[in-house]
């Protein structure tokens, strides 16, 4: 069954005293009437995660609605179905956040929606929309609600702020932020008060922890859906940091619980890098591939079609790990025990101490470089300094500036033997498949392999100076 998606980008705000819609700003769209009906946990983790699963029903045609949150926007995703029972594409993809728990309706809102299309030059930029909320439940909080929210259609963010510039002079306020739901059920999504200057590391330690466990558990549904590669991405990276975060803080935590979690996060890390390293590796050889000829694109694509099979082979794993015991029961376990993980009774060991243990080994690593390093002592350098990065955004609220500085320069030293090492092992692919292939798919890797020997003698060239500004800017953080 083909899943409808959206990308939702809009501005939400309030109709004040005296309001009233510009004259002029758009066409009058015609006044809907439609009921929502909310489906959540007991205890709303959908909701206090950031999910929006719903039944929307309008004049007797329904159909199932999931948010998920984009960066700054939200992806709605959208099934026919009963109304009666969540489909089992939306229950996988938010399997992380109810592991298992019973969905129900929780709140029904009932909805009567007026507005204008806004229109340049034929093209519709955006739907300005007045809602009227009836909110039906038993455990509601309120049992109205009005909303005035500015969405896109086919204009971008300039038009949004021109449109709400315009709102705002007509008398419209500031809204509340939070979704319906939330508003309905008077709840607040809990945050973790970010630590002060003055506070102790373990405060600040855990704060950083939690990030990055909210991190994986929103990624978690686009990882599962795999349309957008930078959710893997996001998700694998916030596993990745909360292992190196709990590697370096050892000294302030139970060293047997610190391994064990590392250990079980490290299975978890891998379950992703499969795939997201084919991902990366799938869209640099697309880059170089642009600029080849038709007949030398067809014998490229018979080269990746190999790689592409792999990476199915590979996601089809991926996602029985993600919907495995193993997985929950880590999430599970994320979830009870970072807000209070067990200590140390070494005593206390300051942030910034951690952070410089963790830059000194990633300059002992380059000392023993040399002038020709091997592939796989730069890639060893990268992971280092990936290491102290994470090390010094545990301290980074605490150390202030010289800090910011280091963790700025660090990933730029990332980046730099992150391309080396793709280019390294994108080689290393093509040489292989160029083994198995004949007549003009060998040229073309050839062609490929070459670029990504530049790309390493430019990543090379490009490594000094970035060890010089990781190297000046560790001298003065730590």
């Amino acid at each position: 069954m083909a899943v409808k998606r959206t990308i939702e980008r809009e501005i939400k705000l309030r109709a004040g005293n005296g309001f009233r819609l510009p004259r002029g700003l758009g066409e009058p769209v015609a006044t809907r009437r439609f009921s929502s009906t909310y489906h959540d946990t007991s205890d709303h983790r959908l909701a206090t995660s950031g999910f929006t699963l719903r039944y929307r029903n309008e004049r007797g045609s329904g159909a199932w609605q999931l948010k998920l949150p984009r960066e700054s926007d939200r992806l709605e995703l959208e099934l026919p179905g009963s109304p009666d029972l969540v489909p089992a594409r939306f229950g996988d993809l938010l399997a992380a956040t109810t592991r298992g728990r019973p969905l129900g309706p929780v709140a029904t809102l009932e909805t009567v929606r007026q507005g204008v299309v806004v229109r340049e030059q034929g093209r519709a930029l955006a739907e300005v929309v007045v809602d009227e909320v009836q909110v039906r439940g038993n455990r509601a909080a309120v049992s109205r609600l009005d909303e005035l929210e500015v969405e896109l259609v086919d204009g971008d963010r300039g038009s949004l702020e021109r449109i709400e510039q315009a709102l705002r002079a007509a008398g419209a306020v500031d809204a509340d932020q939070r979704p319906k739901l939330l508003q309905a059920l008077g709840l607040v999504r809990p945050e973790r008060r970010r630590p002060k200057r003055s506070d102790a590391p373990i405060d600040h330690l855990i704060w950083m922890l939690d990030a990055q466990y909210r991190a994986i558990i929103v990624n978690d549904p686009g990882t599962r859906l795999g349309e957008d590669a930078e959710a893997l991405h996001q998700h694998r990276v916030a596993i990745r940091r909360l292992r190196a975060m709990l590697r370096a803080a050892r000294p302030l935590l139970d060293r047997g619980w610190v391994d064990e979690v590392r250990g079980e996060l490290a299975w978890a890390g891998r379950a992703l890098g499969t795939v997201r390293d084919l991902d990366v590796l799938l869209e640099h050889l697309r880059a170089d591939a642009d600029a080849l000829g038709a007949a030398e694109r067809a014998a490229f694509e018979t080269l990746t079609g190999d790689i592409g099979q792999r990476r199915d082979r590979a996601r089809r794993s991926m996602l029985s790990d993600l919907r495995s015991t193993r997985y929950v029961r880590l999430l599970e376990r994320l979830e009870n025990e970072l807000h209070d993980p067990p200590r140390s009774s070494e005593g206390d060991v300051s942030l910034e101490q951690i952070a410089g243990k963790e830059y000194r080994r990633v300059r002992r690593k380059v000392r023993k470089l040399g002038d020709d390093p091997t592939d796989d002592a730069l890639h060893d350098v990268r992971r280092a300094a990936k290491r102290a990065r994470y090390a010094a955004e545990l301290a980074e609220r605490m150390r202030g500036r010289p800090a910011t500085r280091f963790v700025a320069a660090a990933k730029k030293l990332q980046d730099v033997l992150g391309e080396h090492q793709d280019g390294a092992v994108a080689e290393g692919v093509l040489d292989a498949l160029a083994a198995d292939a004949d007549g003009r798919a060998v040229y073309v890797a050839g062609m490929l392999a070459e670029r990504q020997r530049e790309r390493r003698r430019d990543a090379r060239a490009a490594f000094p100076r970035a060890w010089r500004r990781l190297r000046k800017s560790g001298r003065k953080a730590w």
